[in-house]
């Protein structure tokens, strides 16, 4: 499978590239930065230089030309205000999921968050708010898509080493943890599993090998 990611410098999306080409697949990583190709090429993809918030669908479309997926792994990151949360967050995704329709990439999977589709708690941050509201909005514009999609909702990610058991499954999953690196091992099993197309689903840690747990959500 060809997979581009975009987000490609991500910690999740580094893992994914390594589980990724550790399967067989071929990975290209969409970076913003020159600088970052090099971490982007160690952990196994092939870098390419593209800024998601100034180009157009078609040149996009272009990268994607052939590609079997995409996966929309971006994000404003800490320390970003509301705007950059709409402009990378919200679309970005739209972008990537425009010309994956147009590339004919049709496996797609959109990396979101826990509490994206539920208004944000009373009193909560502004750039917080404005994070769940562009992650739902990214959701809510993939799920019209002529694409076979899933949507995933990770907890609260952490850096500790994976563990390979997860609980996955359609909301609500409640609040917990997961690391990073069993997100991009879940990530890798979805885009191998066509049958979870028109999913969303929550992901914290748990007792289920991951393997399992992708299976058993399949529609």
């Amino acid at each position: 499978m060809h997979i581009v990611i975009a987000g490609g410098h991500g910690k999740i999306a580094l893992l994914l590239a390594e589980a990724a080409t550790r399967r067989g697949d071929t990975v290209d990583g969409l970076v913003r930065n020159p600088d970052h190709a090099g971490a982007v090429a160690a952990a196994g993809a092939r870098p390419v230089v593209l800024d998601l918030e100034n180009t157009t669908p078609d040149a996009l479309a272009a990268l994607l030309d052939g590609a079997d997926a995409a996966v929309f792994a971006a994000g404003a990151g800490p320390g970003s205000g509301v705007a950059r949360k709409y402009t990378v967050d919200r679309d970005g995704s739209v972008l990537l999921a425009t010309a994956a329709e147009r590339a004919g990439a049709r496996r797609f999977v959109q990396i979101s968050s826990m509490g994206a589709g539920q208004p944000p708690a009373a009193g909560a941050d502004e750039v917080w708010a404005a994070y769940l509201d562009a992650k739902s909005q990214a959701e809510q514009d993939l799920r019209g898509r002529d694409l076979d999609w899933t949507i995933l909702r990770p907890g609260r990610l952490v850096d500790t080493p994976g563990t390979g058991a997860v609980t996955l499954s359609r909301p609500p999953v409640g609040r917990g943890d997961i690391p990073r690196a069993d997100v991009a091992a879940v990530v890798t099993e979805l885009l191998h599993t066509p049958a979870t197309a028109g999913a969303t689903l929550e992901l914290v840690t748990g007792a289920t090998p991951f393997v399992d747990a992708v299976a058993q959500t399949v529609n």
